[in-house]
């Protein structure tokens, strides 16, 4: 180490952790060396995030705060700081995360990388405008602005319209019978029919007998009368008359639509919606005056729509136009730079951000970074690798090593084996998963893992015995043919799944394998599952959406435990006497829960310019009920106690409840026994979201043909938790089905029986079936950017 002037000890050059017990960690002491590239590894459920995110990062972004905003002080208080005794050494973060914020449908590959600010200053300043008109400020180029946004789509490209046909599906109904399929159910429904008797509409006859305009009328009207109604009395209540309001069913849904909070209302209310693209702007989303301006010929929305490898060419070969349009076009060729290298080339200024994949995502953010040029700085990263073909990987390698050399700490939680061998520094968590993980198994150069008997990656890293035993290919007994498949970047596709084996569908990011398995595929099947001469029966797509977007929706809400358990608790005594029914133990609902966070377990605290975060509720402590009910026990434990066990102490307590033994053993047989069955589902990584999925439907196991499609399911697996998913999913097609994957882990490539690669490149380079066979075939294929990597992985070298 070279010494500078100033005394050593004012400069330590590691980061320091004392004590942490965040989640599972242990009272954790760690040190981990600054301006390094320094991975966290360890099983899935290990306390790797927690160490990483869970306490560096927070401790990190807690300082941030103080340093910046005095407000955010009592906020710290709120969000409390991480459970640490002390840190040291730690310089500011800046964190990029898979999975914690999903960008809503406005933002874009544009507005994550902040690419599209210097496209629209240069339509602003150095764009070709049409004889007379006035220079536009960049402002009015965004869709995003009212200046610049489509006035008839409010900058959205698309229309939500509703048509008779939609509101009433079936004609030959009556308004009694319900022929107004949009309107809503139960008692709402009811009183908007009584309005129309009382209004003197005939709510007998068969909906296509009443007169074009009284139909147009009941559909769409704007106005809202208001009318006595005198309701029918039943025998057993008396009811008073009321004042009824009409609202015609368009003029509902499109309320709902606009403004529920619900997302259930809201998606009923898109069934009787017709999406189309905007008439006016035809979906470019953009007003006249900004689409009236050129450069090289085109407008903004046509270059926002090239791939960014053919929007470099358009500007690489502009003539220049003066000064300001060199200086800009410069810049935006310099801020594509890093995100084509990153192997997102492929994508295009427009394309939205919920179509990315979580990978993508990371890797723009992490683009967006390596042109900001900050230094000094830790940068915390999820799993980088996540999503990329082994051939991108290296390209990443460059980019972390880039952020290093510029002077920052890098910390990245992964598995990715290449990713681990480049680091500087491993920090290994462990040994196992939940209550059996959260200690520092080791903290040093790579080289010394080897000698640490409990890592269950040092068994992966120097691995002589790596090798995946050698399967014999079974034989399919079916096959689904693809013809001429058309879609994003596929044209003309053919291809074959063979059935009642595993496949596994390849080639490098963006060249077309979720569009031709998730959407192509996926169509197919099921529109043929109800043709009876079909093979598959059922289809099953387990994806990493996560199981839901609210801390109410958990794991055990998912899988159907909690109905199981609350079952259970109202049969103890203390429930009966009380005369309490299953919903007293739900914290959905007003009753059994905390009424201060309503069932939440946390209050959301808004944060200005930043996220919003949430803090453990100051009534219930985070145990979503309120006193009375956790005064009842089940076996000696009150609910808010059960829903915080694992997925593991839970099946021993259990063991004698044969409804949830079933669902606790199939999660835990897929290695997510760390889990806690009360987890809110916004803590739950998409590797994780998927399993579960795929857990829930392992345990109804049916007879049926069942075709089961994957992507990227071992995404957030340690090489030791992806034998574990294997063992599962091989285990499908002994049974008889079939299994497709989309996978980058060529472990998992080289042990199926048939593979699809796609390619040769991404994007307009991609979406060809470059090879496809046995594994064996595929990895002597030479135009294939798979096969070298395939054949490395069955001849089982590791490096």
């Amino acid at each position: 180490m070279h010494h500078s002037t100033a005394p050593e000890a004012d400069r330590d050059s590691f980061v320091r952790v004392r004590g942490a017990r965040e989640h599972n960690l242990r009272g954790v002491d760690v040190d981990v060396p600054r301006d390094a590239l320094t991975v966290f590894t360890g099983v899935s459920g290990s306390g790797k995030s927690s160490l990483a995110f869970g306490t560096l990062y927070a401790e990190a972004q807690r300082r941030y705060f103080e340093s910046v905003a005095p407000y955010a002080r009592r906020l710290i208080h709120q969000i409390g700081a991480p459970k640490v005794d002390s840190v040291t050494g730690l310089p500011p973060a800046v964190s990029l995360e898979q999975r914690r914020s999903s960008p809503g449908s406005r933002s874009s590959v544009g507005t994550v990388t902040l690419l599209s600010n210097s496209l629209r200053m240069l339509y602003s300043r150095a764009g070709t405008y049409p004889a007379g008109a006035e220079r536009l400020d960049s402002d009015a180029f965004s869709p995003n602005t009212a200046a610049g946004a489509c006035p008839s789509c409010h900058g959205l490209g698309r229309v939500h319209r509703t048509s008779e046909e939609l509101l009433v599906p079936d004609p030959g109904l009556s308004i009694r019978q319900g022929a107004v399929a949009a309107w809503p159910g139960a008692w709402q429904g009811k009183n908007l029919r009584d309005i129309l008797e009382v209004l003197g509409y005939d709510v007998d006859a068969p909906w296509r007998e009443l007169a074009a305009k009284d139909r147009e009328w009941i559909l769409f009207t704007e106005e809202q009368p208001v009318v006595t109604v005198h309701p029918v009395r039943d025998a057993d209540r008396i009811q008073r008359p009321y004042q009824g309001t009409y609202m015609s069913a368009h003029r509902y849904v499109m309320r709902t639509f606009s403004d529920s909070k619900s997302a259930t209302l809201r998606t009923r209310a898109e069934r009787f919606l017709a999406d189309s693209p905007c008439p006016a702007c035809e979906g470019r989303r953009l007003g006249p005056a900004a689409l009236a301006v050129t450069y090289a010929g085109r407008t903004i929305a046509e270059l926002a729509a090239l791939p960014l490898t053919a929007l470099d060419g358009v500007l690489a070969a502009a003539p220049p136009e003066g000064e300001a349009a060199l200086v800009l076009a410069q810049d935006l060729r310099s801020r594509i730079g890093p995100v084509v290298e990153l192997g997102l080339g492929y994508l295009s200024l427009d394309r939205t951000a919920p179509t990315l994949s979580a990978g993508e995502l990371q890797r723009l953010r992490l683009a967006t970074q390596l042109r900001s040029g900050l230094f000094g700085v830790v940068y915390v990263l999820d799993e980088p690798s996540a999503g990329l073909h082994p051939a991108d990987t290296e390209a990443l390698l460059g980019v972390l090593d880039r952020l290093k050399a510029a002077g920052n700490t890098v910390f990245v939680v992964e598995h990715h084996l290449d990713v681990v061998r480049h680091a500087d520094w491993l920090v290994e968590v462990g040994p196992l998963a939940g209550e059996h993980g959260g200690r520092v198994l080791y903290s040093g150069p790579p080289q010394g893992l080897a000698d640490v008997a409990e890592s269950a990656t040092a068994r992966h890293l120097f691995a002589a015995d790596g090798r995946t035993p050698q399967r014999r290919v079974r034989e399919a007994n079916g096959v689904v043919r693809l013809t001429g498949a058309d879609r994003h970047n596929l044209r003309d596709v053919d291809a074959q799944f063979p059935l009642g084996v595993f496949t596994a569908v390849t080639g490098v990011s963006g060249s077309g394998k979720s569009t031709l398995v998730g959407q192509v595929l996926a169509r197919e099947v099921g529109e043929r599952l109800a043709d009876p001469s079909f093979p598959v029966r059922r289809l099953v797509e387990v994806d990493q959406k996560p199981i839901g977007r609210t801390p109410r929706s958990n794991l055990a809400t998912y899988t159907g435990l909690f109905d199981v358990v609350r079952k259970l608790f109202t049969q103890a005594p203390q429930a009966r006497e009380r005369g309490w029914k299953a919903g007293r133990f739900s914290f959905n609902v007003p009753g059994g829960r905390c009424e201060t966070c309503q069932g939440e377990g946390f209050v959301s605290v808004e944060l200005l310019f930043l996220p919003s975060t949430y803090a453990p509720c100051p009534e219930c402590a985070g145990a979503r009920y309120n006193t009375e009910t956790l005064e009842v026990t089940y076996e000696g434990r009150n609910i808010a106690e059960v829903l915080a066990l694992t997925v593991e102490s839970a099946a021993a307590f259990f063991a004698g409840v044969p409804a949830a033994a079933r669902s606790l053993r199939a999660l835990e047989d897929i290695g997510l026994g760390y889990l806690r069955l009360g987890q809110p589902a916004t803590e739950l990584s998409g590797g994780e979201a998927q399993r579960i999925k795929l857990a829930t439907e392992l345990q109804r196991q049916r007879r049926d043909h069942t075709l089961y499609v994957l992507d990227e399911p071992t995404t957030g697996l340690h090489p030791a938790d992806v034998r574990v998913l294997l063992r599962q999913l091989h285990g499908l097609v002994d049974a008889g089905h079939s299994v497709v994957v989309v996978e980058h882990d060529m472990e998992v490539v080289a042990g199926a029986d048939w593979v699809i690669d796609l390619g040769p490149g991404g994007g307009a380079e991609g979406g060809r079936v470059v090879a496809a066979g046995p594994p064996e075939r595929v990895a002597r294929t030479a135009a294939s950017r798979t096969a070298p990597y395939l054949a490395r992985a069955l001849a089982g070298e590791s490096r």
